[in-house]
């Protein structure tokens, strides 16, 4: 290995880095490819996390890639999912480009020789190796570690705390009193796939979560099955009605936002009685602003209604001996105190970037279009939506990056970087997070991190793909914010670009 010069480094063989390599791989064939992957295995997420229950949020017809059918149920385990992803490592071939242990530990740049030097650790020590193009895919979260907060006395608690992320495999639930701190997807998975073994458990949140609820079935997909029509027909027919109608929801909470609760409501009480508390499930803010919570089978309001469960919305005073002491003195006594608190938000995996000697403050720099960074050539990032499934994202960012290679081939390019035009460098700089209208926990404490945007198009990350599935395709490669040069550091330009 350290003795090729890859074409395409692709960093991660989670959900991104499996489906940007069969891009790579099936549409740039002439071209070197390796995928580096930190862990022992693929899958990202789907195999650091082990907790019970552990299931996808969005449905698998947009989730799972385009072209390889999903024929399981809409929500679907870490299991699942993993299955369906070893199904596409083998149809495709990638897995002899795959390299496991390979943790990277830094990415320089010179200009040159128009490529990356890469540091990656491994069993058997440091190595280097050299990249012409870095595709990153390490997605968002610290799979490292998860996020707790630095509560008082926990010290003195006397049972055990765990985070979700570090699932002990030898955890006893059995006959125990358990609190969950938290309210989101973790949290709502976590209850009900305990609660049975658990004396009691009780969901303790600080604000309540938006929750959709519903069967783990699609019926359109069942009787299309039922008709014998091919799976690849049934995945193309369900993906495209599950975007339009996610489309049509997301466009209803911003201009109906007390429908789409009542909605949201009314699911809840066709499983709780018309006539439940509904103050434990009623944010304070409108549908869409974090994400919603999708409770399949409606099961962890059947463990509340059954009174396995429970949830109590109160603020942390401090932990003592026996469990949590509220804000409003209140003690919930516990045997185990689950933190599913959320994650740490990492940024290109927290690799260090030099650029010819000098070390890369992403946080100073703007973000073009979401998958570049001002200044800094030959690197395309993976960053999905909030609002629809990931993976749509690494199957627009695959179309892209085949026609970039593409174009950069044609031309005699070397190196690709964005550069922002002098008319607009003295346009204020502002978090991305500010358009996209969305402030989870994890962004607003990882903001310092990402990317800025200044108010022009490709200086933005819109975070809407209905936007950007037709927006991406249409995007001229000879704008003027790419810059292009060739082996020898000469500009590539435009007229010698449309000529070729």
């Amino acid at each position: 290995m350290s003795e090729q010069i890859l074409d395409v480094l692709i960093v991660g063989a989670g959900i991104s880095g499996v489906g940007a390599a069969r891009h790579i791989k099936a549409r740039c064939p002439g071209k070197k490819l390796a995928v580096f992957e930190a862990l022992d295995g693929f899958g990202g997420t789907w195999k650091v996390h082990t907790y019970p229950g552990i299931r996808s949020d969005s449905d698998l017809y947009t989730f799972g890639y385009r072209d390889k059918p999903w024929t399981g149920p809409p929500i679907a385990t870490a299991q699942e999912i993993l299955t369906y992803m070893e199904e596409f490592i083998e149809e495709n071939d990638l897995a002899p480009l795959i390299h496991y242990n390979h943790k990277i530990t830094k990415a320089e740049w010179s200009s040159a020789e128009k490529l990356y030097t890469v540091t990656y650790e491994t069993p058997d020590g440091e190595h280097t190796i050299k990249a012409r193009f870095l595709w990153m895919c390490q997605g968002y979260y610290d799979l490292d570690k998860g996020y707790t907060p630095d509560w008082d006395g926990m010290d003195s608690f006397k049972g055990e705390i765990v985070h979700p992320q570090d699932w002990p495999d030898d955890i006893d639930l059995s006959g125990k009193k358990v609190v969950v701190i938290g309210s989101g997807a973790t949290a709502a998975t976590l209850v009900p796939n305990i609660a049975k073994a658990c004396e009691h458990v009780t969901m303790l949140q600080r604000s309540p979560t938006y929750f959709s609820t519903g069967r783990n079935a699609n019926d359109l997909a069942d009787e299309l099955r039922r008709l014998e029509i091919d799976e690849e027909w049934i995945h193309a027919i369900i993906r495209k009605k599950a975007l339009t109608d996610q489309r049509d929801f997301t466009a209803a909470a911003r201009s109906d936002p007390d429908a789409v609760k009542k909605m949201l409501f009314d699911n809840i009480k066709a499983v709780m009685g018309e006539d439940c508390d509904m103050a434990p499930f009623t944010p304070d803010y409108r549908p869409w602003r974090q994400r919603i919570a999708f409770v399949p089978d409606g099961d962890f309001f059947h463990a509340v209604r059954e009174g396995q469960a429970s949830v109590v919305t109160d603020h942390i005073d401090r932990f003592v001996p026996e469990g949590i002491k509220l804000k409003s003195g209140e003690v919930l006594e516990a045997d185990i105190i689950i933190t599913a608190t959320g994650f740490n938000l990492k940024f290109l995996g927290n690799i260090p970037f030099v650029l010819d000697g000098e070390a890369v403050d992403f946080n100073e720099r703007l973000t073009w279009r979401g998958m570049m960074v001002e200044d800094v050539p030959n690197m395309l990032f993976v960053f999905g939506y909030f609002r629809a499934s990931w993976t749509l994202r690494v199957d627009l960012l695959g179309d892209f990056m085949v026609r970039l290679l593409e174009h950069m081939e044609k031309t005699g390019a070397s190196e690709v970087r964005p550069e922002i035009p002098a008319s607009e460098r003295s346009l204020e700089r502002i978090s991305w997070m500010d358009a996209v209208d969305f402030n989870p926990g994890y962004l607003q404490r990882g903001e310092h991190l990402m990317p800025k945007r200044i108010d022009h198009p490709e200086w933005q990350h819109t975070q809407d793909y209905w936007h950007e599935k037709d927006a991406l395709p249409e995007v001229d490669l000879d704008e003027a914010s790419l810059v292009y040069e060739d082996a020898s550091g000469q500009l590539v330009r435009k007229s010698e670009a449309n000529a070729a």
